[in-house]
């Protein structure tokens, strides 16, 4: 798309501060003349909350140039899950589960955050917006969420034309024997619908005008937390941009006892973030004696934060996953910060190569024309993982 809009996801452990800083962020960008739209994927909704306005279903002005939006999760989820609910629940209820139970039971796990990236997709389609600031839900729904797309896509690709074709040859039988209603075609229509929608967020997530930003406190875990996050968004092809320490208490010779024994403490936290994130950005918010409320007492504080900096700025270099091909040799990159190499599982299935970190494993489709050739080795290095093939011998 021509006039993609820059795509900004805020994250961060749950309680950090995210959603002031998105609202910020937007806030900022809409002040110096972008058309803006932020919006939440956190069930939380905090964004009323810091601009101290109602918010709608649809995109609401809060400012100028400043819209935020609630997503309305249950028309979403009718438009794009209902085909496979109503299937959902004539199989429940013929195996007696009770409507009400079947009801919850069918809910797509999720999906207030996966309905809230369509519409995302749909805004950024829409032409409207040179800006849209996502105020993700915690890093760990987040992780999940955006995991869901390649996933999904993998079931569709490979295991629905074959259960559609089962399906079809077997229905009268297996629907007489059983007495349980087989999928129709509108099932699978609206799954692969579903996976469509997914997969041009995904693009669109991964593209190059759309990064994600951490966010954290000065505090062990939350440092903890966030370094596992930029391995794993890398993992999935998603290129993090910066980091901002939220709450930093601001250095005081007067203070208190109390007070400086933070100081130290974050100090000390903040130096480790400083070396863990080394080649990032690493921004400082001061804790302040208020709560910013309102747009323009956000923008400020996210001016504040990034100084000269422009916090919308769009990434440059190349992105976390990159191809490059020989004569009858190929290279395959993927940035994977802060791992060795023991912490990495490699595993070559057909065309895909499985990587898999922690508990956390992605399958990249090879490119065509690599499927042919065999991996001649593989290494971590600076932050890398690096696969090389080349061709087989006979």
């Amino acid at each position: 798309m021509a006039d993609e809009p820059r795509v900004l996801l805020l994250t961060g452990k749950g309680g950090v501060g995210k959603s002031t800083l998105a609202a910020g962020t937007a806030a900022l960008a809409a002040a110096r003349g972008a058309r803006t739209l932020v919006l939440s994927t956190d069930p939380a909704h905090s964004l009323a909350d810091a601009y101290g306005v109602p918010v709608g279903a649809e995109p609401t002005p809060v400012a100028d140039g400043l819209w935020v939006q609630q997503v309305d999760a249950q028309l979403r989820f009718e438009q794009s899950w209902a085909e496979v609910q109503r299937y959902l629940l004539s199989v429940l209820d013929v195996v007696g589960v009770d409507r009400v139970a079947a009801e919850e039971l069918t809910v797509l796990p999720g999906a207030e955050e996966v309905l809230a990236l369509l519409e995302l997709r749909l805004q950024a389609r829409s032409g409207r917006w040179d800006v849209i600031v996502v105020d993700c839900a915690p890093t760990a729904e987040t992780l999940r969420l955006l995991a869901l797309p390649e996933a999904l896509g993998w079931y569709v690709q490979r295991i629905f034309p074959a259960q559609r074709t089962v399906v079809r040859a077997l229905k009268p039988v297996l629907t007489r024997a059983a007495g349980v209603p087989m999928p129709g075609d509108g099932v699978f229509d609206a799954l692969e619908r579903l996976h469509a929608e997914l997969a041009e967020v995904h693009a669109l997530l991964t593209g190059p005008r759309a990064s994600v930003r951490l966010v954290l406190t000065p505090e062990r875990v939350v440092l903890a937390e966030a370094r596992r996050s930029w391995t794993m968004l890398s993992l999935f092809g998603y290129r993090v941009d910066g980091v901002v320490a939220n709450r930093v208490f601001p250095a005081d010779d007067g203070a208190d006892a109390w007070r400086a024994g933070w100081a130290r403490a974050q100090a000390a936290v903040l130096a480790e973030a400083d070396e863990s994130f080394a080649g990032l950005p690493v921004w400082r918010s001061v804790y302040r004696a208020e709560e910013p409320v309102g747009a323009e007492a956000l923008a400020a504080l996210v001016a504040d934060v990034h100084g000269e900096a422009d916090p919308l700025a769009v990434p440059v270099g190349p992105g976390p996953y990159a191809v490059q091909r020989g004569e009858g040799t190929a290279t395959v990159r993927l940035t994977l910060p802060l791992v060795e190499r023991s912490d990495v599982a490699l595993a070559r299935t057909g065309d895909e190569l499985v990587v898999t970190v922690g508990s956390y494993r992605r399958l990249l489709t090879l490119p065509v024309g690599l499927a042919r050739l065999r991996i001649a080795g593989a290494r971590v290095e600076r932050g890398e993982l690096v696969v090389r093939f080349e061709e087989k011998t006979t």
